[in-house]
Order: C-alpha cells, then structure tokens, then sequence
C-alpha cells in the first residue's frame, strides 16, 4: 500500500505555495525569477550539503540555466512516440538525453526533473517540517463543495501534520501494526478458498485468470478490515450490491480524476466528467459515514451495557484522539482509496516475477515451511524470520514502484542541490523509476534478483540509500507502509504453502503502463498447483 498518492505525472496536480492558491498561479512566480539571484544562505547551504562539489556562492546555478524539455518536445514523447502509458520508461529517455537534472515546461507551470540517488537524497532532506506533495485541486474542490473534511492527501501545513500525529501510530508503530494481523489472516483465508473456486469453475482446474483483479477484491477488504472494522464481502462469490458499487466508485474517481485535471477550474461545472466525479466522491463518502456511524452506534450500546469498548483503528480513532466524525470521514476515505491498488499490483509483479523464477520461488517455500511448517497459518511475528520474503517484496518494488515518480514542493525554504539554487515553491518531480533502473546502483537492474538484498548474498554491492524507497521518505513517508507489508507478506508466504505458482502456458509477456500509478498493461494470468 503506498499511501503516496502523489503525482507520476508531473502536469496532473498543480502544487502550493505559502498559502492556497489556485492551480498553476501557485508557481507562475518561479519562471520569472531573475538568474542572478544567489541568496547567501543558499550559497552557505550548498557549501554545507555539497562541500565535494567544489562551489563558491558565486558559482550556484539557478533554475534558468537547467536544461529544458519543452512542452512541443513533451507533446511529440507523449502521442507521436507513444509514451503517454509509459512516462516510466520516458524517464529513462530524458534523463540519457538531459543528464540527472533537467527541466520540463507545461505551459506557465515549470517541472524540475531529479534523476539520481544523491541529488533526491539533497532535496529529501531539506523539504522542512511540512512537506507538500502536490495540490490536488478537484478533490480539494469536491471537499468544498460538500462541506466535507480534508484527509492526509488533500491536506497540508500545520493542519496537515497534526492530522498526521493522530493518523500515525496504529499504522506506523509494528507492535501495533501487528495486531491487525489475525484479521488480515481471516481475509487471506478466504482468498484462498476463493482461488480454490476460480480454478474449478473458470481455470480447468488449474488457472486463475486476471490476478490484478481477484488481488484488488483482495485489497479492497482486507483494508476495510482494517480500517472500518468490518468485512465487506468482496470475496464472496456475488458480492454484495452495495459493496460493488463502492469498489465501482473507487475506479470511476480515480479514471474521472485524470480527465478533470487537464481542465481549467472554471469549466469543472459544465464538463460532464465532473457530475460523475462528484457523484462517485458522494458514494465513497456515503459508505464511509455508513460504516463510521454504525461502528459509533456499537460503542454507544457497549457504554449503555456497561461493557468494555473494544476495537482497532477505527475504534482509536473515535476514542483516543481530537479527531470530529467529520475528521474521520475525510480521513479514512482517503486511506481507502491509498490503499487498493498499490497494495494489489505490488503482489501481483511478485506473483508474476515468482512464477518465472521457480528456483526463488521454491527457496521462499522452504523458507516459509520451515518457520511456519504444516498447517500453521504465518503472523506478524513470523515474517522477521523471513529475510527472503521481505527481499521478494523490496526487489519487486524496485522494478515497479508503486508510484514511479513522486512530487515535492518545498515552501519553507530555498533548497540547493548539485550545484543549483531553487527558489521557494519549487515542484520538484524525484523520478524514482530511473533511478530504481540505474545500472550504477544495482547489477542487472531489470532482472528480478531478490537476493541482492540479502546480506552477504548475491554479490550485490552497495546501493545509495535513496536509490529506492518505494515508501518515501521523512514525515511525507507512506502512511500504510506497515500495514501494506503486513498483507503482501500475509498473502504471498500463504499462497507459496498452498500452491507451486507457474506462468500462463501462453507465454505471454506482462509489460507495465503507468496510469497515475504503475500497473499491470494486460491481465496477469497464472496457474496454481496445489503443494503436496
């Protein structure tokens, strides 16, 4: 689950400055800065961060002297050279064209790309006490119109890092991560059962077509276990109508989202994408306030009865913060919506990556048999015995990060890296794909190799720290990245007990795309072997 629902497409969500501005205005002041501005504080944080590079204040680039890909440049990668579902892969182009920074122009809005380990290292570390990621105008502008509250996504500043204080420690701390455990079990129990029946009736036996699929039903309920307390019945063979829809209005926000966004704000109203936007933002914040108000319901008769009030996040949250149902609303709605997809592709590569590699594939099943033999179901504590395990799940975030390029707009501060000055307000876009791909950093880069994390295995060599953090970094770090380990390696060493997993006989070949994040191009189909 990355929670980081930033931007792979820099153009999609227009950044903020000190305060809320509309759209693109917020960094229309960058391209009218003056190259000869080279503030002494930013020539003494350059000495400070870069001392190797050898500058004096004097010599500090600026933002004017980066080289640029321009918007008829972006525009000929895009649709004439077919790029537009692979900006992931475009990366890799820009950064052989431009070096390891460069800039990109869409219209008044000015994109500053950052393609190395070192240089997001320099920007990560300066971004302050409260990041920005990226304004997300027409989810902001829904809130607005519904009076509804912001959640960890839309918000930002001090409002923003309190709701983060609140959101934190039933998600970030193991210990308490932990206890989610059993339920996330009972999820994976019945996904299980579920491939049992997909296989019998629709795969001869054997095949389970479209694994992104079943994975995503998989996601969908194993995070509203979670965090609504609740199982919803996405597993079931009919699942229920209600449900089904709140999964349908999930994709529909999601696809509509793309579309709105390359709108101007003024003419929202009068786009027909907009009405359907608006009416899956109401069922999304439907059925949470359903779940929201039924688990206060409970509470309330627990106190009557004079019984202990007993629960998880969703309880904690009602009863250990200052958190407004309001707040809740808006926060949990957005969690979801971080949640699914991130966490269903990651295991579906894994899934796909293990089918091509049998001998890693029978290493993880000993490895898990042997912590976990016969019959006896893996929890939390298990999977630190599991070094192969987390290695599968980091080498496939390597390959296909989640979000292939992520944002930062840092409005406390001047920031200096590799030699430049950046003014306040800056977006920055940390191209995490190219970097992942950097033959520099890993041999073999576009080979699956799980063991290069292994100490002491594989032969690797020492990768740069950031040169892959799937879950970002500092205060701006995924929110659910425990929380998504805690399904990915509750499912993955569950399904390797039951099953040898091989490739579709077809041969056929599954490519990424990105769209927003990055996922399978066609269905992932698989057969699954029953162990004996």
């Amino acid at each position: 689950m990355s929670l980081s629902m930033s931007m792979s497409l820099s153009l999609r969500y227009y950044p903020v400055g000190n305060r809320l501005l509309p759209g693109i205005q917020a960094l229309a002041p960058l391209s009218r800065r003056k190259s000869s501005v080279r503030p002494p504080a930013a020539a003494a944080a350059a000495a400070a961060l870069n001392p190797q590079t050898e500058r004096t204040p004097g010599t500090l680039k600026t933002i004017q002297e980066l080289p640029v890909h321009g918007l008829f440049s972006t525009f000929y990668w895009y649709f004439v050279k077919g790029y537009h579902e692979k900006v992931h892969e475009l990366q890799l182009v820009q950064k052989m064209m431009f070096g390891p920074i460069w800039k990109s122009k869409f219209g008044p809005l000015t994109v500053v790309n950052v393609a190395s380990a070192d240089l997001i290292e320099q920007i990560l570390r300066q971004e302050g006490k409260y990041p920005v990621r990226a304004y997300m105008p027409h989810w902001r502008e829904y809130r607005k119109l519904r009076g509804h509250a912001y959640g960890p996504l839309c918000e930002y500043g001090q409002e923003w890092h309190r709701m983060r204080s609140m959101l934190n420690p039933k998600m970030l701390k193991p210990k308490e991560v932990s206890n989610y455990s059993p339920a996330i079990n009972e999820v994976v129990t019945d996904f299980v059962k579920k491939l049992h029946w997909l296989r019998e009736n629709h795969g001869g036996g054997v095949m389970v077509n479209d694994m992104s699929s079943e994975l995503y039903k998989f996601a969908f309920e194993a995070i509203c276990t979670v965090l609504f307390e609740t199982r919803m019945g996405c597993l079931e063979e009919k699942i229920p109508e209600e449900t089904q829809k709140f999964i349908e209005a999930v994709f529909e926000m999601f696809r509509l989202s793309a579309f709105i966004i390359f709108f101007p704000k003024a003419i929202w109203p009068y786009l027909p994408y907009w009405k359907q936007f608006v009416a899956a933002w109401d069922y999304l914040f439907y059925i949470t306030k359903k779940l929201v108000n039924k688990k206060i319901k409970e509470m309330n008769e627990s106190v009557k009865k004079g019984c202990a009030v007993e629960g998880e996040y969703l309880t904690y949250l009602l009863t250990s913060t200052k958190m407004t149902p309001v707040d809740i609303y808006g926060s949990l709605c957005e969690l979801l919506l971080a949640a699914v997809d991130t966490t269903s592709n990651t295991t579906s590569w894994i899934l796909y990556n293990l089918a091509k590699e049998p001998s890693i594939q029978q290493q993880l099943y000993e490895e898990v048999n042997s912590v976990c033999p016969g019959d006896q179901i893996p929890t939390a504590k298990d999977f630190a015995s599991m070094p192969l395990l987390k290695a599968v799940a980091k080498e496939t975030l390597r390959l296909y990060p989640v979000v292939p390029g992520n944002a930062r707009v840092i409005v406390e501060k001047e920031v200096v890296a590799g030699g430049y000055y950046f003014p306040k307000n800056t977006l920055f876009h940390l191209c995490h794909y190219a970097v992942s791909q950097e033959d520099s950093e890993f041999t073999q880069p576009r080979s699956f190799q799980p063991h290069r994390w292994l100490r002491g295995e594989g032969g690797e060599k020492k990768h740069h720290p950031f040169a892959s953090i799937p879950f970002g970094f500092g205060t701006r770090t995924c929110l659910g990245k425990r929380v998504a380990e805690l399904e990915m390696y509750s499912v993955i060493s569950r399904l390797i007990k039951h099953f040898e997993v091989r490739p579709d006989p077809s041969g056929k070949v599954v490519t990424a795309k990105t769209r927003t994040l990055l996922c399978p191009a066609a269905p992932i189909n698989l057969q699954f072997i029953d162990r004996k």
